[in-house]
């Protein structure tokens, strides 16, 4: 079994400490409540403070919760409700289009999947909520590297790797498929990353008009496109998708 990290441990503990009481805590308070020694206590709140995760008060000497905590916190949040706000409306798109719908947020380089809506039949399906998709050729990916500065750095400096022969990975052509990707408002991913299946992604916008997520749908290629061409009526039902969930996070029409 593996074992925890002791001074983890105790960060941990003493971030909750500091979390419960409405008065800032000072050295001895916090030592005491932890059984710990003050040397091992304010080791530990030195780096706690180094990374933004305490304050010191400059007057008493004493420790509060710092700033970086509450970023976290808001990045949270901020997940929890743009998955909140889009629960019905991608349930709405995977009944009308008769695919899976995935929910897509940038993280650690990638897309981070935080909501998935199985595609509405009976044949067996995987719940993927937590699993990772690349940035350079999934249409969420795309979608997040078109819109999202941060995102398509990330996309750009990344290792493009080859998943099938239709991958895209020289820079050029990357950039040009990002291009199209904001002038018409959606990507596409016709056998990019997986044999056999295609999708469609539209981007998802906050209040300040920033790009949050995308929201987008996964099937077979028999079924996303008609004539080697991706079904018209499957990407309006995406872009209606995430102007919904746009304007329910209030960013007001697209």
């Amino acid at each position: 079994m593996a074992r925890n990290i002791q001074s983890l441990e105790r960060a941990a503990a003493m971030l909750r400490l500091l979390a419960g009481g409405e008065r800032r805590l000072g050295l001895s308070d916090i030592a005491s409540s932890l059984g710990l020694a003050k040397g091992t206590a304010h080791g530990i709140l030195r780096t706690l403070q180094h990374e933004g995760f305490v304050e010191q008060d400059g007057a008493s000497g004493r420790y509060q919760l710092g700033a970086e905590l509450l970023r976290l916190g808001t990045t949270y949040l901020d997940v929890h409700e743009l998955r909140a706000r889009a629960l019905v409306w991608t349930d709405d798109l995977a009944r009308s289009s008769g695919e899976s719908v995935y929910l897509g947020v940038l993280h650690q380089h990638g897309v981070l999947i935080v909501h998935h809506v199985f595609r509405p039949d009976d044949s067996r399906q995987v719940l993927e909520i937590g699993a990772m998709q690349p940035l350079h050729c999934t249409a969420l990916g795309k979608v997040l590297a078109a819109y999202d500065p941060v995102a398509h750095s990330e996309a750009v400096e990344a290792d493009r790797k080859a998943f099938t022969d239709r991958t895209v990975c020289g820079i050029d052509d990357f950039e040009h498929i990002l291009d199209v990707t904001r002038a018409r408002g959606y990507a596409a991913d016709v056998e990019e990353t997986w044999e056999g299946v295609a999708s469609i992604a539209a981007p998802i916008h906050d209040r300040r008009r920033m790009p949050v997520g995308a929201v987008g749908i996964t099937g077979a290629v028999e079924r996303v496109c008609r004539d080697g061409e991706l079904r018209q009526e499957l990407v309006a039902a995406v872009r209606d998708c995430a102007r919904a969930v746009s304007r329910d996070l209030g960013a007001g029409r697209f």
